[in-house]
């Protein structure tokens, strides 16, 4: 189950600044690293190196994505990628089945309803987080829209929570338009 959290966006861009300039460190160390050693154990001097380089480089990725995978995802200052990621994957989800969705949704099905204002709460708070107020200004009318049919059905609008269970039912039930 996936929670939208608040979040101040100038934090959590600063955050994710830093996170990423550590990640980028980490990723171009190992990178350099791994090729270096792979030459100096493996090639010859004045030789054509360059399968030991790449295989050092390719090498050094692997070991920077292991780092972050099972190192630094688990740290603080990760948190906000972490979180950006996260809700990023999720809305993911709902966009791989919107046409189920929408389908939902135009026959007033509450779990579509439920999934689609989701939707439109991860994807304000992900355009307020990105600094894309552009985007934002786009998709107000539809999102108000919907939340008013929401309320006229007597579903509550704060959704929250991401239900993956609500994906599978809605993708079953309204897959290729049938109800």
């Amino acid at each position: 189950m996936f929670e939208i959290q608040p979040m101040d966006p100038e934090r959590y861009r600063e955050q994710t600044r830093r996170s990423t300039l550590i990640i980028v460190a980490l990723l171009a160390v190992s990178c350099v690293g791994m090729a270096t050693l792979s030459i100096a154990l493996f090639g010859t001097p004045g030789g054509n190196n360059f399968r030991w380089n790449l295989g050092g480089v390719l090498a050094g990725l692997l070991l920077a994505i292991a780092i972050v995978r099972f190192y630094c995802w688990q740290q603080p200052w990760m948190a906000s990628a972490v979180y950006g990621f996260r809700l990023k994957r999720n809305l993911m989800k709902v966009t791989n089945i919107m046409h189920q969705v929408e389908a939902g949704v135009a026959a007033n099905d509450p779990t579509a309803m439920r999934v689609l204002r989701f939707y439109h709460l991860g994807v304000t708070q992900m355009y307020r987080l990105d600094g894309n107020t552009s985007a934002l200004s786009d998709m107000v009318r539809q999102v108000d829209e919907h939340r008013e049919r929401m309320l006229a059905h007597g579903l509550t609008p704060e959704q929250e929570r991401l239900d993956p269970a609500w994906l599978s039912a809605v993708s079953e039930r309204w897959r290729g338009g049938k109800d």
